[in-house]
């Protein structure tokens, strides 16, 4: 029988069996594979939890400090620690999240001689897995050393469960993205191919969507827009005369003024956009664009008689690039304007037709030849 009455611990407990060195026998845990840290400003209590845990087949390294068990800690791996509350220096309490940040799983558990409610509670809120009252049974201690160690084995399997879980659902979540990215992709392709068929059909209209995408791509960057919304730009420009498909011929190349009702026929193009493209709901805020690029910025627009911000910033930087483009473009009833004629002739619709900082953005694209595909003035 073993007895420490100077440690304030009962350790009687009977003598156990001696066991190989290799620790491999009994219980499902190989022993020496499971390192243990006994931390205590008293030699007497190390020594004798020490001998005693070794015994129970465990490979046990003693610190007779907090510093000096953070110390061992860096420099070692252990399964856990059992670290007294009240010691000089450092005290057990803040050895708990110190040493966790250190090895996330080790399993902490707490031994003092003082019964203090409060010291407890923060021993556990700060990480520690269990809180002993001196004197224990070593029995007592043997068997809450193994919940503990259960315990942790559990909270690193879940842990391990849940890292497969979220890198599973990253990955498919990658998937289901390029997914709808590729269905993205197929389905702009195909409305362009009925744009291009379409503007075709017109000599005056080829080529229109693609020079308008360049131009308002390039005002969205010059505006300095994030990288997505430039792209949605660009996107929106290449497919917002859709609509147009649904457009008489005859009125579309009409030489002369339009009639009233010939001018509410071609108003429809926006709606006729707007009905072919809302079942891609993938194309996100590009809708928006298509569905404002006829938006006034004083409110004279349509189809919803939007104003100022109300008005998407792709909506505002369309009707900019759409301006431009018709003006420089010949039309069977006049001629193109040349480049700095049209931003000197659209700077009187700044404020009225357009957004006052995309007119700017424009004009510095423009006349400073910043395109982000090339030109747009011929010198």
């Amino acid at each position: 029988m073993l007895t420490d009455t100077t440690s304030g611990m009962s350790t009687t407990e009977p003598t156990p069996t001696p066991r190989p060195a290799s620790h491999s026998q009994g219980g499902p845990r190989e022993r020496s594979a499971t390192r243990l840290l006994v931390v205590d400003d008293e030699e007497l209590i190390t020594k004798a939890l020490a001998r005693y845990l070794g015994s129970r087949g465990y490979d046990v390294e003693t610190a007779s400090s907090g510093e000096a068990a953070l110390e061992v800690l860096a420099a070692g791996h252990f399964s856990l620690v059992l670290c007294d509350v009240r010691m000089p220096g450092l005290s057990g309490l803040e050895v708990v999240p110190r040493a966790l940040q250190i090895d996330p799983d080790l399993a902490i558990m707490m031994l003092t001689g003082v019964n203090d409610a409060p010291t407890a509670t923060g021993a556990l809120a700060t990480g520690a897995i269990d809180y002993l009252l001196k004197p224990v049974e070593l029995a007592e201690l043997h068997q809450a050393i193994e919940r503990a160690l259960h315990r942790r084995e559990l909270e690193i399997e879940r842990r391990k469960v849940e890292r497969v879980i979220r890198e599973e659902v990253a990955a498919r979540t990658a998937e289901l993205e390029q997914e709808k990215l590729a269905l993205r992709d197929m389905s702009i392709a195909t409305v362009e191919a009925l744009v291009n068929a379409m503007e075709a059909r017109d000599v005056y209209l080829r080529g229109h969507s693609q020079r308008v995408a360049e131009l308002a791509a390039s005002i969205a960057a010059e505006l300095k827009l994030d990288e997505d919304t430039v792209e949605h730009v660009r996107i929106a420009a290449r497919i917002h005369d859709i609509g147009k498909i649904g457009i008489s011929e005859s009125v579309l190349n009409k030489p002369g003024p339009l009639t009233r009702e010939e001018y509410e026929h071609v108003k429809e193009h926006v709606r006729i956009s707007i009905d072919i493209l809302t079942p891609l709901k993938h194309l996100g805020p590009t809708l928006d664009y298509v569905q404002d690029h006829h938006e006034h910025w004083d409110g004279q627009g349509y189809p919803n008689g939007k104003s100022g911000e109300a008005i998407s910033i792709g909506g505002r930087i369309l009707a900019a690039a759409d301006a431009y483009d018709a003006l420089t473009s010949q039309r069977a009833y006049r001629v193109a304007k040349r480049p700095r004629e049209t931003v000197e002739y659209l700077s009187a619709r700044s404020g009225d037709l357009l957004d006052p900082r995309v007119y700017e953005a424009m004009a510095n694209v423009i006349l400073r030849q910043k395109s982000l595909a090339g030109s747009f003035i011929e010198d």
